[in-house]
C-alpha cells in the first residue's frame, strides 16, 4: 500500500513531512491542496482532516495522520534509519526544543490563518510583513547559537535531523519573503549545506506536482 500526502507546495508544516519521507527513502503518492483557493474547507478534504490543515498523512489503508511533528515522529518509529531523532535522551530532548522553537514559536504566529485574521482586522500589508519578520527573526535569534553549539553541517550532529526538517522549510520562507540570513552564518552553513543533499532537495517546493513558481 502506498501513502498519499496531501500538501501544500509552499506550506512550510507539509514541507517537513515530505523531508521526512525523503530522508527514509519512503515512496508516497501526492495529492496538492490548494490552500488559498480555500480547498481545505471543502467537504471531502474536511473528511480527510477535520482541522483543515496541511498536511495529512493516509497511510494507505484510509488511516490518516495529521500534525507535522506527529507525523515525522512516526516515521522514525516506524522506519527508524535514517533516525531523525538520534543520540541519547539529553540529545533527543535537544534536536525536539530545536524543532518545537519552529513548529510551537514561528510557524503557527505567520501561516496563512493568521495572515487572513490580521487582513480581516485591516492590519496592512506592511504591518502584516512587518509582523512575519518579527517572529521569524525571533525564532531565528533563538535558533543560531543552538545550531553553532550543536551542529556539525546539520543542525544538531553531522546528519539531518528533525531539526532540520522544521528548519529548512522556515528559511525557504524567510528567504521568499526576502529577510536576509546574513546575520546568522550558523542557520545559513546548515541551509547551504542541505540544498545540495538529495533529500532537501526532492522535497523542495519548486519540484512539487503543485509548485507556484510566480
Amino acid at each position: 500500500m502506498t501513502m498519499i500526502l496531501y500538501s501544500a507546495s509552499r506550506a512550510t508544516a507539509p514541507y517537513r513531512v515530505r523531508i521526512g519521507l525523503k530522508l527514509k527513502g519512503l515512496d508516497y503518492d501526492y495529492v496538492g491542496i490548494d490552500l488559498l483557493g480555500g480547498e481545505q474547507h471543502k467537504p471531502a478534504y474536511r473528511a480527510i482532516n477535520r482541522q483543515r490543515l496541511t498536511p495529512a498523512l493516509d497511510l494507505g489503508d484510509g488511516d490518516v495522520m495529521t500534525q507535522s511533528l506527529a507525523i515525522l515522529e512516526w516515521l522514525d518509529e516506524t522506519h527508524p534509519e535514517p533516525s531523525l531523532l538520534p543520540g541519547d535522551a539529553r540529545a533527543r530532548a535537544r534536536i525536539r526544543a530545536m524543532a518545537l522553537v519552529i513548529a510551537c514559536d514561528v510557524h503557527p504566529l505567520n501561516n496563512t490563518r493568521v495572515g487572513r485574521a490580521l487582513e480581516a482586522m485591516d492590519v496592512s500589508p506592511v504591518r502584516r510583513a512587518k509582523w512575519t519578520e518579527r517572529w521569524i527573526l525571533d525564532g531565528f535569534q533563538t535558533l543560531e547559537p543552538m545550531v553553532a553549539e550543536y551542529g556539525h553541517g546539520f543542525a544538531f550532529g553531522e546528519t539531518p535531523t528533525l531539526a532540520d526538517c522544521c528548519l529548512i522549510p522556515q528559511v525557504y520562507s524567510a528567504t521568499r519573503l526576502g529577510i536576509s540570513l546574513e546575520p546568522f552564518p550558523a542557520i545559513l552553513a546548515v541551509a547551504t549545506r542541505a540544498a545540495v543533499h538529495p533529500a532537501f532537495m526532492a522535497a523542495h517546493p519548486d519540484l512539487q506536482p503543485d509548485a507556484v513558481h510566480a
